[in-house]
């Protein structure tokens, strides 16, 4: 993470403040020169919930001595002995158990179990999750002195709000946090890659549609403004959150760099609709250019993308 997008990340810096940890004491990786450090041979890199270095740091590969939380056969370094194989538990849980296997005597102190207990808890849901395993429970009470007097509920509680909370964010900084954009993650196929020519960025948001737009710097022209910085044909803002009945909703901002692209948009979602069954909501003040719709029923953001891809192949050819 670079330094600057903490800002972008309140749980973090509410994490790191409550564990007493001066954020000018922190190294981002904007900070380290690791070319320098590479040049001399004393550059040293584990991997973390990965099995290969990003395009633009390959020529650092050799400097690669361990590979953290991995798939079994999934490391493309050979000449790398020293492996941790992910399992289906949190990455923190696996961290905490070297860690008291090692040097049990840093998890004496609130601060360091807190920011793992912190990793157990959102990836797990706060134990909830049906993926959570008995070895995250297990580590989660070996960590408990972290939660200190907010107690384990209230901690999570806290964590998950700072991660939906954005009236500190600009538009920009909303729509950054997390953002997807097919331009980079997608593959190419037999055709070229039809999808990634089309151009869509997606975010997911954890507050509803009406509230974003209710931020003070979240014009439809802000919105417009973050589309054309990202060079993207549609933009999508797909918002899951709970009501104050606390049902579950989930609604969509979609955003096309034309009026005709976004009437394709709305025909394909009408044909597809067993899949995604929407309903446009009228918003006030949004362009022709801009529609939002409400899910009929729980659909999980990895079938949106999936039919965004689809909708890509179909607009491209």
């Amino acid at each position: 993470m670079k330094r600057a997008d903490l800002s972008c990340h309140a749980e973090i810096k509410w994490l790191i403040a409550s564990c007493l940890i001066d954020q000018s004491s922190l190294i981002f990786i904007d900070e380290i020169d690791l070319p320098y450090y590479d040049l001399f041979g004393s550059l040293k890199l584990v991997l973390l919930n990965s099995h290969k270095l990003l395009i633009k740091q390959e020529a650092l590969k050799e400097a690669v001595v361990e590979i953290f939380c991995c798939r079994k056969g999934e490391s493309v370094y050979p000449w790398v002995e020293t492996h941790t194989i992910g399992e289906d538990c949190s990455c923190c849980t696996l961290i905490a158990e070297r860690i008291a296997l090692a040097s049990p005597e840093i998890l004496a102190g609130q601060g360091f179990s807190r920011l793992l207990l912190a990793g157990i808890f959102i990836e797990t849901g706060n134990l909830t999750n049906p993926r959570c395993t008995l070895k995250d429970k297990y580590m989660a009470t070996l960590l408990i002195n972290g939660a200190g007097r907010f107690g384990s509920n209230d901690l999570y509680q806290i964590l998950k709000y700072k991660m939906h909370d954005v009236s500190d964010l600009k538009m920009v900084d909303i729509l950054h946090k997390d953002f997807k954009n097919w331009r980079r993650l997608g593959k190419p196929d037999a055709a070229g890659s039809r999808f990634m020519a089309l151009h869509v960025g997606m975010r997911s948001i954890g507050i509803s549609i009406a509230q974003l737009l209710a931020h003070e710097d979240a014009s439809s022209q802000g919105i417009k403004n973050f589309q054309r910085l990202e060079k993207l044909r549609l933009l999508m803002i797909v918002s899951g959150y709970y009501d104050s009945q606390k049902n579950f909703k989930r609604e969509i901002l979609g955003s096309a760099e034309s009026v005709e692209l976004m009437k394709n948009l709305i025909f394909f979602f009408n044909s597809n609709a067993s899949q995604l069954p929407l309903k446009v909501l009228h918003k006030p003040g949004l362009r022709d250019d801009m529609k939002v719709f409400e899910v009929d029923k729980v659909t999980s953001r990895k079938t949106i993308e999936c039919l965004l891809e689809e909708f890509g192949v179909i607009s491209k050819s």
